[in-house]
């Protein structure tokens, strides 16, 4: 269609001329004139050939990028899948630890966190603890280590897996006490205690006393007896083991899960 327009243009401006020219040479005016619309229909053809043909072919030849995922993301797909599977599995072969009856402790375990919290009220008090996850020992970090022959106790507790706590007990005005623990199977070890001024700013560096362990040895039983009657005692600490080994288990496979998903994306 293109081509024909353009020849009927040019037809229209050899008319005229062609008008003008006298009857004895109307001959050789066709002439001119017929070599003219030639050489202009065959420009028109490859003027405008080389515009449509190759845009037209772009538009229909070229093929979509392919959304297919590299072998390696494939691979690393499969690996997560069956870690996942195993670890669904450990976790169903292990029924978890049920809560004891007679806790004195009420507990807020919020998916995704690596904490827990016990919170209960003990005349007039309000005790927290920040319970995290188990430090495992699998009995292979000490085989060559002799190097604490002279002290057994340390020795045995190095080889035992442990949770750390963090035990706030506040009224409800003044200052608090906080103590850091480690508890161990069938005992709980105090490492550190500080009393917490809440009218002090963060600018404040408050004298944090003595290390726990150069008090004076009856100052450290009745600080053990202090918190054994508010719930701080070896038969709470056995099931927060278990428990919070359980919740590393489920952690887990949700961490895995989110992985998964992100990769698959």
């Amino acid at each position: 269609m293109a081509l024909n327009l353009a020849i009927r243009r040019a037809a229209s401006r050899v008319v005229p001329l062609a008008v003008r020219t006298s009857a004895g040479s109307q001959s050789s005016v066709h002439r001119q004139s017929a070599a003219l619309l030639s050489t202009y229909a065959n420009n028109c053809s490859r003027n405008l050939l080389p515009r449509t043909i190759p845009s037209f072919l772009h538009r229909y030849s070229t093929k979509p990028a392919s959304n297919k995922k590299p072998s390696s993301d494939e691979k690393l797909l499969r690996v997560i899948e069956d870690e996942i599977q195993c670890a669904v599995e450990s976790q169903e072969a292990d029924q978890g630890e049920e809560v004891p009856q007679g806790f004195p402790f009420e507990i807020e375990d919020t998916p995704g966190q690596s904490t827990i919290t016990l919170k209960r009220e003990y005349q007039g008090e309000t005790i927290n603890v920040e319970v995290h996850m188990p430090d495992l020992v699998t009995g292979d970090e000490n085989e060559n280590d002799n190097d604490n022959d002279n002290d057994e106790e340390g020795e045995e507790k190095a080889n035992q897996s442990s949770i750390p706590l963090i035990v706030k007990i506040s009224k409800k005005s003044g200052p608090s006490l906080e103590f850091g623990c480690s508890a161990y199977p069938d005992e709980i070890a105090i490492e550190s205690l500080s009393v917490k001024n809440p009218e002090n700013t963060e600018d404040d560096i408050a004298y944090e006393g003595p290390d726990f362990q150069d008090l004076d040895e009856n100052l450290q039983k009745a600080f053990h007896k202090y918190l054994e009657v508010r719930g701080i005692k070896p038969s709470t600490t056995n099931f927060l083991h278990g428990y919070m080994v359980d919740k590393d288990s489920r952690e887990y496979v949700t961490w895995l899960k989110n992985l998964q998903k992100f990769v698959q994306a």
